[in-house]
């Protein structure tokens, strides 16, 4: 797909979704998938996958804005921390059966920034608080062009695969198979 026709494709989303894909596309290049609402890009950089979206979300933290965009990776995250990470950003996502987390926000940068300190509160090395902290304080630094180390790179490896957490099985196929008797013979 040239990059005419993903500008044709994007050209009747709303204004932030439009600019803030238009940048993936600048960065990375002609999209792997393309439709009516999202552009996606299959390891694209250090991402597991980005995905660019017509559907934008307001978000209050640290300010308003609109997210738009989501950079996955591959991670396992801790269960017992699972409410520190929801506490610390709404658009930062932890799917503990296919072993992915995201960040969705307006960039590309802002997403590092959150997983960046995802990261920190997954391992013990901030708080939620201090996380959330630290995410304003960057934040406003880059508005004033002052060193922004967590919007710059990821500070830690994710991982390639070998995420996934299938849980564990309560249920026996025997349970399942007796389940399915008795429900016949309620039903009759």
């Amino acid at each position: 797909m040239s990059a005419k026709q993903i500008s044709a494709s994007i050209q009747n989303w709303p204004e932030d979704a439009r600019e803030a894909a238009q940048l993936v596309v600048d960065q990375y290049g002609e999209p792997d998938e393309v439709t009516d609402s999202v552009v996606i890009w299959h390891k694209p950089g250090p991402w597991k996958r980005i995905v660019a979206y017509k559907r934008v979300h307001e978000h209050n933290f640290p300010t308003t804005h609109l997210d738009s965009v989501e950079s996955v990776i591959d991670y396992r995250f801790p269960v017992d921390k699972i409410n520190d990470v929801a506490a610390f950003d709404g658009s930062v996502v932890v799917n503990r059966t296919t072993g992915e987390v995201s960040a969705r926000c307006h960039d590309e940068q802002a997403n590092c920034l959150a997983l960046n300190l995802m990261h920190d509160i997954a391992t013990g090395a901030k708080s939620v608080t201090e996380a959330r902290n630290y995410y304003a304080k960057e934040f406003i630094d880059y508005r004033r062009k002052k060193p922004t180390p967590y919007m710059e790179k990821l500070h830690f490896t994710p991982a390639q695969g070998g995420t996934a957490d299938p849980d564990v099985r309560l249920l026996s196929d025997e349970d399942l198979k007796k389940a399915v008797e008795e429900g016949k013979a309620a039903g009759s």
